[in-house]
């Protein structure tokens, strides 16, 4: 193995050079969907921004539970109790603690 070939497969903890390559190869893609989520996920809170300054200008509360329990709903469907765990906390990113 050339010190290339030994670094590769120690920072990937593959074993062959293949698996190395296979898996630099699918972080890549992992990062740039990781990039993707977190430009959603500040797109949804500028949105929300929105949402709540409209809210509390027309006489109304900040949070509207009820479409909190829609989307913790949504969430969960799609992808389990892990998705409620996610939803939550997208939800206090989008709208602080409450």
């Amino acid at each position: 193995m050339t010190a290339t070939t030994t670094e590769s497969t120690e920072k990937t903890g593959a074993r062959t050079t293949e698996a190395a390559e296979l898996i630099t190869g699918a972080r890549e893609r992992i990062d740039a969907l990781d990039d993707r989520i977190i430009g959603l996920v500040q797109e949804r809170m500028a949105v929300s921004a929105v949402i709540q300054k409209e809210r509390i200008a027309s006489g109304g509360r900040r949070v509207n539970l009820s479409r909190e329990m829609e989307v913790l709903g949504h969430y969960r469907d799609a992808l389990g109790k892990p998705g409620t765990t996610l939803a939550m906390t997208l939800l206090e990113l989008c709208r602080g603690k409450i």
